[in-house]
C-alpha cells in the first residue's frame, strides 16, 4: 500500500492471486517483474497447463516437469508390484503342480507374473480354488511320469473316503480246504488291526457270538447276521451251518474269523453217507475230520491275536486235550528272513502265542454265583497250567462291574473267562414274573435273573475283546495286506506239515 493509502495497481489483483497459487511450482527467474502490466507476455502458464509446448529459455526446467513421470514409467510399478509379493502369491499355485514339474517350478517370478497381466485378478482366482488339498494329496501317490493336467479330482477325493463296509462274510478257506483270495480287496496298507478267531464244538453258538461282536446287535433278526447261524431246520437234522473259515472285517479294522465246528459229527456223517473221496494220506473218515479241526486250530493259533473258545456247558475235557494237541502242532513263528520252514530252530522266547478267551455261552443263573464262578476259574487254571497260550491276565469279569459286591482279590487266579446267559427276547411274554401275591405291584415286576441282560453282557464282552493287547504276530510288523499273505503261507504250511502227517499216522 502506498503512502496515500491506495494500493498499487496489480499488487492484489486477479493476476497476483493466480501467481500466489502457483508460486511454489512456477517460480520464475530472478529479476523478472511479476507485478503490474509490464510483466513478460511470453510467460503463459495457462497455455502450458493446457498441454502446449514449453517456451524456450530458462522456463523449461519447471517443478511440474521434474515431479511428473512419463507414461512409460508409470506402467512399470504396476508390473513390478507382483514381483515383490511373488513368493506369497505364487505359493498356492506351486502347490497345485505335480512333483515332477521341478523345472517348471523353478522359473523366475517375472515369467510367471507377466501372463497374469497388471491386475491381481488371476491371483485371486487361483487362491480361491477349493480343491487345492485334493490335488496335493493325489500328487503324493502318483508316479514320476504324472502331470498336473492328468489329475482327476474324483480320484483324489476317493483317497479320503473310508474303507468299503462289508455287508456279509466271505470265504477265506472253502469247503475243500483251499485258500481264497476274495478278501484281499477289503484290506489296506496299515498296521493298526486286530485279528479275532473262534473255535468250538458244534451248536455252541460260535457264528452268533462273532456276529454280535462284529456288526450286529441282539435286537436284529438272526437271518441278517454277517455270519449265518444255524436255522431251525438244520438244528432238527443235526447239521452244521459253517464250513471252512469265514472272513469279515469291520471299519474299525478288526478282522473276525469264524470256523467250522471242531470234531463235528455232522461233517463226519456227510463224509460217510456221501462216499466222499478222502485224501490218500487219510484212511479213515474220523481221522480226516480230526486232522481238519487240528489244522484250523493250529492256523488260528498262529495268525490271530485273540482266539475265543466257545462252550455251551462246563466242561468237556476232550476239548482241552484238543487245544493242547493243536498247540503242540502249531507252526513255529517264521524268522525275519523267512528261512525257517520247520518247527525247530527257534527258542520258546521267539515263539508267538495268542490270547485265549474261554466263553461260557448259554450260562444258567447258578453259573453266575460267585462261588461257582470261582470254582470254574480254578478248574480252567489247573487244566491249562502247562500251556504256553496266554489264558489269563487280559480279561476280567470283575472289571466290568458285573459283581459289584465282590472285591478285586476274590478271584486269586482270574483266567480269561466270560459268561453269557441265554439270549432272550425283551418281550413281556419271556420275562419271568415275580409271581402272584397279595400286592398287585409285585406281579408286574420281572423275576430275579441273577445277571444283567444279554445285550449288556454282549456289550461288556465286546469292550473287553477289543481292548486286548495287539501283540506282534511275527518278527516283522505286518500290515493288513501283509497279514493276508502271511496267513496264506501259514495255511499252506499247515496243510503240508510233517508233524500233522506223523500225528495222523499215529491215529491210524
Amino acid at each position: 500500500m502506498s503512502e496515500s493509502g491506495h494500493s498499487q495497481p496489480g499488487m492484489y489483483g486477479q493476476g497476483r492471486r493466480r501467481r500466489r497459487r502457483r508460486g511454489e511450482r512456477d517460480a520464475g527467474p530472478p529479476g523478472q517483474n511479476l507485478s503490474g502490466p509490464s510483466r513478460d507476455r511470453e510467460y503463459q502458464p495457462r497455455e502450458r497447463r493446457d498441454g502446449s509446448e514449453d517456451p524456450p529459455g530458462p522456463l523449461i526446467q519447471k517443478t511440474p516437469i521434474i515431479l511428473a513421470k512419463p507414461p512409460g514409467e508409470r506402467a512399470k510399478p504396476s508390473q513390478n508390484a507382483p514381483v515383490s509379493g511373488a513368493p506369497v502369491l505364487e505359493k498356492p499355485i506351486m502347490l497345485m503342480k505335480a512333483r515332477d514339474d521341478g523345472g517348471k517350478l523353478g522359473t523366475p517370478p517375472d515369467a510367471a507374473a507377466q501372463p497374469s497381466g497388471p491386475g491381481p485378478s488371476k491371483m485371486e482366482r487361483e487362491g480361491q480354488r477349493p480343491t487345492q488339498p485334493v490335488y496335493q494329496i493325489q500328487n503324493r501317490g502318483m508316479g514320476a511320469s504324472a502331470s498336473s493336467s492328468a489329475v482327476d479330482p474324483m480320484v483324489g477325493q476317493s483317497k479320503l473316503l473310508p474303507p468299503e463296509k462289508m455287508k456279509h462274510s466271505i470265504k477265506l478257506v472253502d469247503d475243500q480246504m483251499n485258500w481264497c483270495d476274495s478278501a484281499m480287496e477289503y484290506l489296506r496298507d496299515q498296521t493298526d488291526m486286530l485279528v479275532v478267531g473262534v473255535i468250538g464244538l458244534q451248536g455252541s453258538g460260535k457264528s452268533t457270538i462273532m456276529s454280535l461282536l462284529s456288526a450286529n446287535s441282539p435286537e436284529e433278526d438272526q437271518r441278517g447276521y454277517v455270519f449265518r447261524a444255524q436255522t431251525p431246520e438244520i438244528k432238527e437234522r443235526g447239521g452244521n451251518q459253517s464250513i471252512g473259515i469265514d472272513f469279515f472285517i469291520t471299519q474299525e479294522r478288526v478282522i473276525f474269523l469264524d470256523t467250522q465246528p471242531m470234531l463235528s459229527p455232522s461233517i463226519l456223517d456227510h463224509l460217510i453217507n456221501n462216499d466222499r473221496k478222502l485224501p490218500p494220506e487219510y484212511n479213515l473218515p474220523h481221522t480226516y475230520v480230526e486232522m481238519q479241526s487240528l489244522q484250523i486250530a493250529a492256523f488260528l493259533f498262529t495268525v490271530c491275536h485273540v482266539v475265543i473258545v466257545v462252550q455251551d456247558w462246563f466242561t468237556d475235557l476232550n476239548l482241552y486235550r484238543f487245544l493242547q494237541t493243536a498247540e503242540m502242532l502249531k507252526p513255529s513263528t517264521p524268522s525275519a528272513s523267512h528261512d525257517s520252514t520247520g518247527s525247530s530252530g527257534n527258542d520258546d522266547g521267539a515263539e508267538y502265542y495268542p490270547h485265549i478267551v474261554f466263553l461260557q455261552n448259554k450260562a444258567k443263573r447258578d453259573d453266575f454265583c460267585p462261588k461257582n464262578l470261582k470254582n470254574m476259574y480254578m478248574v480252567v487254571d489247573k487244566l491249562m497250567a502247562h500251556s504256553h497260550l496266554k489264558y489269563k491276565g487280559t480279561l476280567s469279569m470283575l472289571d466290568c462291574n458285573l459283581f459289584p459286591g465282590l472285591e478285586q482279590d476274590y478271584l486269586a487266579t482270574e483266567v480269561n473267562m466270560f459268561l453269557l446267559p441265554m439270549q432272550e427276547n425283551d418281550g413281556e411274554d419271556n420275562l419271568t414274573k415275580a409271581g402272584t401275591g397279595t400286592y398287585p405291584l409285585f406281579s408286574l415286576l420281572p423275576g430275579y435273573r441273577g445277571h444283567p441282560a444279554f445285550s449288556t453282557m454282549v456289550s461288556k464282552l465286546r469292550s473287553q475283546i477289543l481292548a486286548m493287547p495287539r501283540c506282534q504276530l511275527s518278527h516283522t510288523i505286518l500290515t493288513e495286506k501283509n497279514w493276508f499273505h502271511y496267513a496264506a503261507r501259514i495255511w499252506d504250511g499247515v496243510k503240508k506239515s510233517s508233524a500233522l502227517s506223523e500225528y495222523s499216522r499215529l491215529l491210524c
